[in-house]
């Protein structure tokens, strides 16, 4: 960076030098020069040469007034106190020479400043409330006259020429960083970022040269948003739409967004978005027919939604775009509940499946945009989940474009009321990405910074945010009146004319347009929308379900009655083939001791048939096989690659250099990939990922594990408003498999209890899958029978801990050879007409029953497992029950309190009797408010009491 007009001659070195040089004080350079002048020997050699160039020079004199009487090293005040200031800095020097490395200095000073605190004194509100004024951001905070304004200075640190004026310097700093854009960019760490960013706006003073047509597909765009709003006001006079009023610019920036992704390359686009504004991007950018949105409106199809469907602002919808230079993007609007950011990471988790999908490993052929409100950026968690996700690996899509539609207010709430920072978006700050802070009411404002961002992202792959100022012209929705809390504030409302009127007094006044073109722009919309009104409120008008097409064609959710039953089983000569390899390593590759022996050797003991196939052997099968077959498979969690109880270890790690390998992915050549991740420790947007995953990649296995199955509620809003509900509100399918880690084993209460009967409670018409397997065969086959069959649902399986190295937890190579999946496996004694007591069980309880049975020597105690808890296996529990007389009596046994668990599901669906011939009571812990005891001994006194009741106390 030079700092005076010309710069002195450099080595190779010389860059450094200068930017060295350009951090440092005036004062130090200043003690510097004092030395050369006394001896030229005493600097260094790069300092001599700076230097030296003083003599070459006559620099000019500026008359600095009375109140600016020069102090430096060379003249310090009589007093010995101070230089006097001048608000801030002192009076610039007037030694000869000197006085130019001061001003230059300060010159940079001020520069740096408007790179940093530019922003805070930007007109961003179109209200026009007034900002508090920044002094460094003045001229005379530096000490500087009406007689420096005028002189030369360089400017080598600007895009552009290598010297201006002050005055220019000064102009193009408040036009870059003061207008209609604010900018936060230096908190980058990368020089060549902000170098970047600094180019682009400095070199155009952040302000695009727009031309005629732009401008009027600007004005447009602007038109479509406003009149479709008026149109349903007065079309559907008090209905709920949630306008986009007084933030019509959304409509143009997501247009631009499109046409510029679009010429860059970009194939997919997904979109996120919650309810302010839907309607109005539904109709005007994803086309949806205005037709269908009015019939909704109307809501004259009852029959179409009993029990099922969403309101109208909560809607997806997909379509194809074709650009102004005709090019194809493929456009996709996320369904999204009420529940405002949890669509953030389920849009990204799409995106990165179809990326995949494409094989786009440098995230170029696909853009994910999220747009939020101001209220909910800065207040819901997993917006900074989903930030910290956007660079990680598994996670990486090439960077989000998020969209901020600053109402500056949310519901009631005013921004101090709802954050403790100057901005909304400031939890963005955590990434090296820019913020634009842009005036809604100024759309070329808005051009220029939907161009910069989409380049930004293409250019560096990261997040970049758009914060839109705006406001909102009616309440929270329409039938609410937003007077009672902000008065003032919609007074003032009520005196702005809309963006569009605004935009077209600028084209009048610069003649971009005449005002009867802008007209019959807005008359041909209203035409249209009448139309569309009037198709929609016909009788003949038929709404229809669309079908499952595209990936999902050939699919189907409804009822598991009407899916296929699969045979699921491998042939032994494969399955110990593809053990052995998993058992295998690089020759070069040095394995942990431990786990050569505990690992690696016992499973080539397996292939050879020497041993049963433990829990983790057959998890690494049934991925193994189906990668063979062509289906990938896709797992995350916390610690997922060894495992939370370190029995997987997917992934190795070479004791001597760290190296990884994994050899799931080493089956056969033309293998689908098995990818396992570890996570953050995040469970909310780290599960809405692989939930947005699994939307747009049926064919396979899409996983997200708990570190615990108690930690699951971390992520109930994903959970409840999407996996169980998903197909339900918008016909969505899904695949998701969650594997939770559940069982009590004296642990306490926070590692006990993947609260199994919350996924019970929201159980209905076949929605999810819930399954509680105790062999490594039958999970297997669970897994397999997920990816192969065409009924597709999610499915959350209750994973073991001690049973994964449990001696009965095994499974010998014949129940992997043949079969399926058994919802309901049959008691293991053969005399079944001793038994005159059935105990009904799930998961780890089972194998703590079978030994007691055992140690009773009690043969007339059948016990059977129940694997699949939902859909309830009604038939095949029947035909087991069969074998048993009427009378028998008929125990659901669980280990979690009476009010957890299984039980009381059993008995609302099974009532006092089963099948009306069989009573049926439980037995469990008490009902409780926790989960599990925090005492080790507690839960050994509570599980021998919980074993002998089932007995019957015999």
């Amino acid at each position: 960076m030079a700092l005076f007009t010309e710069e002195p001659e450099t080595d190779s070195s010389g860059d450094d030098f200068h930017n060295d040089f350009n951090s440092m004080s005036a004062g130090f350079v200043e003690a510097l020069y004092a030395d050369y002048l006394n001896d030229p020997n005493s600097v260094s050699r790069d300092w001599q040469r700076f230097f030296s160039k003083f003599a070459a020079y006559e620099w000019p004199r500026p008359q600095l007034g009375p109140s600016f009487k020069a102090h430096s090293v060379f003249n310090p005040p009589a007093d010995g106190g101070d230089a006097p200031t001048t608000n801030g800095q002192a009076a610039l020097p007037a030694k000869h020479g000197v006085d130019m490395v001061v001003l230059q200095d300060r010159v940079d000073q001020m520069v740096r400043a408007f790179r940093v605190r530019g922003h805070m004194v930007a007109t961003l509100d179109p209200l026009g409330l007034p900002r508090p004024p920044q002094p460094e951001l003045e001229a005379e905070y530096y000490g500087f006259t009406d007689e420096h304004l005028e002189m030369s200075l360089s400017t080598r640190t600007i895009k552009g020429p290598k010297k201006r004026t002050l005055r220019e310097i000064i102009d193009c700093m408040r036009n870059t960083y003061c207008r209609r854009i604010g900018v936060q960019f230096m908190h980058i760490d990368n020089y060549r970022v902000r170098q970047w960013l600094q180019d682009r706006m400095e070199g155009s003073e952040n302000r695009l040269e727009m031309s005629r047509k732009e401008q009027l597909r600007i004005l447009t765009k602007l038109s479509d948003a406003v009149i479709f709003e008026e149109f349903l006001q007065k079309s559907f006079l008090g209905a709920k739409s949630f306008s986009l009023e007084g933030a019509e610019s959304l409509i143009p920036l997501l247009d631009m967004a499109i046409e510029r992704a679009a010429e860059q390359g970009t194939q997919e686009i997904v979109v996120g978005m919650a309810h302010r504004g839907r309607l109005n991007v539904l109709a005007n950018i994803m086309g949806k027919s205005p037709q269908q949105i009015f019939r909704e409106f109307a809501d004259v199809d009852p029959e179409l939604h009993l029990g099922r469907g969403d309101v109208k602002y909560h809607l997806g919808h997909s379509s194809d775009w074709v650009t102004s230079t005709n090019r194809k993007v493929h456009l996709s609007l996320a369904f999204n509940p009420s529940h405002l950011e949890f669509v953030g990471p389920v849009v990204q988790g799409r995106l990165r499946a179809k990326q995949d999908k494409l094989s786009d490993s440098q995230h170029e052929r696909g853009l994910a945009v999220v747009i939020h409100g101001d209220a909910a950026f800065a207040g819901q968690g997993v917006v900074q989940e989903m930030l910290n996700m956007s660079e990680l690996g598994p996670y990486n899509i090439g960077g989000t474009l998020h969209i901020i539609i600053n109402n500056q207010i949310g519901f009631t709430t005013a921004p101090e009321e709802s954050r403790s920072c100057a901005y909304c978006t400031d939890v963005a700050k955590m990434l090296q990405s820019p913020l634009f802070h842009v005036n809604g009411e100024d759309p070329e404002a808005v051009a220029q910074v939907v161009q910069l961002a989409i380049d930004f992202r293409r250019e560096f792959k990261r997040d970049v945010v758009i914060d839109m100022y705006c406001y909102r012209r009616r309440g929270h929705n329409e039938a609410d009146e937003p007077t009672f809390t902000q008065p003032l504030w919609y007074k003032t409302i009520e005196r702005t004319k809309n963006v569009r009127e605004g935009y077209l007094e600028y084209l009048l006044k610069m003649d971009g347009i005449s005002r009867v073109e802008a007209d019959a722009i807005a008359a041909r919309r209203r035409e249209q929308l009448e139309k569309d009104l009037s198709v929609a409120r016909s009788p003949e008008f038929k709404p229809r379900l669309a079908p499952w097409t595209g990936l999902w064609a050939g699919y189907r959710g409804g009822l598991e009655s009407e899916a296929e039953e699969l045979n699921t089983g491998v042939s032994r000569e494969k399955l110990a083939s593809y053990l052995d390899t998993l058992a295998s390593v690089p020759a070069d590759f040095n394995v942990h001791a431990k786990l050569q022996r505990a690992v690696l050797d016992a499973r080539k003991e397996m292939a050879k048939g020497a041993k049963p196939l433990d829990w983790s052997a057959g998890e690494a099968l049934a991925l193994a096989t189906l990668a063979v077959d062509g289906y990938k498979t896709r797992l995350t969690g916390q610690d997922s690659e060894r495992g939370t109880f370190s029995h997987r270890h997917a992934v190795l790690h070479d004791y001597e250099n760290g190296r990884r390998y994994m050899a799931l992915n080493h089956i056969l050549p033309s293998q689908a990939p098995v990818e396992i991740y570890n996570s953050p420790l995040s469970e909310t947007a780290v599960l809405g990922f692989e939930y947005g995953y699994s939307l747009d990649w049926p064919q396979g296995l899409v996983m997200w594990e708990a570190q615990f199955g108690d930690f699951v509620n971390g992520a109930q809003v994903i959970i409840d408003q999407f996996i169980t509900s998903g197909e339900d509100k918008w016909r969505r399918l899904s695949g998701i498999v969650m594997l939770l880690p559940h069982g009590f084993e004296g642990a306490g209460p926070e590692h006990s209890s993947a609260r199994l009967e919350r996924f019970l409670q929201q159980a209905a018409e076949d929605n999810i899958q819930v399954c509680n397997a105790t062999t490594p065969a039958q999970y297997f086959h669970l897994l397999r029978r997920q990816a192969l069959r065409k009924w597709r649902k999610p499915l959350i399986i209750m994973t073991p801990k001690s049973l994964l190295r449990h001696p009965k937890v095994v499974s010998p190579f014949e129940d992997f050879e043949q079969g399926m999946f058994q919802r309901v496996l049959p008691d293991s004694n053969p005399n079944r007409e001793k038994v005159d007591r059935v105990l009904l069980c799930s998961g780890k309880i089972y194998y703590d029953l079978e030994a007691k049975r055992q140690e009773l020597g009690r043969e007339d105690v059948a016990i059977l497992r129940v694997e699949q808890l939902y859909p309830l296996p009604n038939e095949q529990l029947r035909s087991e029950l069969a074998r048993y007389p009427d009378g028998t009596p008929v125990f659901w046994v669980q280990e979690e309190p009476e009010n957890m668990g299984a039980w009381r599901f059993m008995r609302i669906n099974f009532g006092e009797k089963l099948f009306g011939r069989l009573k049926f009571s439980g037995i469990s812990r008490h009902a409780s408010g926790s989960p599990a005891t925090g005492s080790n001994s507690s839960h050994k006194l509570e599980q021998s009491e919980l074993l002998a009741q089932a007995f019957g106390g015999r």
